[in-house]
C-alpha cells in the first residue's frame, strides 16, 4: 500500500470543491487536457487535466523536483500549499479527534502556490534531462534511473505549462 497522488489544474479551489462534493472526495476525473473527459477517473464529470503521480507528495518529492529546477537545495517550504479538501475545520495541535475525522482518513487536496506552477512551467526543454538527473538523486527515489522518471517529469512540467497558459492553479489529490 502506498500513497496515491494526482496533480491536476483547475480554475480555482471552488471548482475543485464542487467536483469533490460529487464524489465524496474521490479521485477527480482527468482528461487529456482537451476537455474531452476521456481520462481514467471517478466519473465525476469534472474533466480536470491531470497527471497520476503515485508517491510524488507535494512537500518532499515534488519539492525536490522544484528545487532541482531552481538549482537550490530542497527546503521543507519549497512547495507552498494550502488545504482545499476536506472542507471541515482543520484539527488543532492534538490532531484529528477520531478515525472518522476526514483529516485522519483523507483524501486530501492541496492547492500549490503559483511559484511552483511557474517554476515547473518555466523550465526550458533542454534543461529537463539535467533536472531529472538531479531529481533522481533524491533518496525517496531509491536510486531510480533518471530515464524512468523523465516521462513523469515531462507530464508534470506540461501540466504546469497548461495551467499557467490558462491562468489556472495546480492541485494535488492525496489518498492513502
Amino acid at each position: 500500500m502506498g500513497v496515491l497522488t494526482d496533480y491536476f489544474r483547475a480554475p480555482d479551489a471552488a471548482a475543485v470543491v464542487r467536483a469533490l462534493q460529487l464524489t465524496g472526495g474521490g479521485r477527480p476525473d482527468f482528461d487529456d487536457g482537451t476537455g474531452s473527459g476521456s481520462g481514467a477517473g471517478s466519473g465525476s464529470g469534472s474533466g480536470f487535466d491531470g497527471v497520476a503521480a503515485k508517491r510524488v507528495d507535494p512537500a518532499i518529492v515534488l519539492g525536490r523536483l522544484v528545487a532541482a529546477v531552481r538549482r537550490e537545495e530542497w527546503q521543507p517550504d519549497t512547495v507552498a500549499e494550502s488545504p482545499v479538501w476536506p472542507t471541515t475545520p482543520q484539527p488543532g495541535p492534538g490532531g484529528p479527534v477520531g478515525e472518522d475525522d476526514p483529516w485522519a482518513s483523507g483524501p486530501w487536496v492541496t492547492e500549490l502556490g503559483d511559484a511552483v506552477r511557474d517554476t515547473l512551467a518555466g523550465v526550458p526543454d533542454e534543461r529537463v534531462p539535467e533536472v531529472v538527473g538531479q531529481w533522481a538523486l533524491a533518496q525517496e527515489w531509491n536510486g531510480a534511473d533518471p530515464s524512468d522518471l523523465l516521462p513523469l517529469a515531462e507530464e508534470l512540467i506540461g501540466l504546469a505549462r497548461r495551467a499557467r497558459a490558462a491562468g489556472e492553479r495546480l492541485y494535488c489529490w492525496i489518498c492513502l
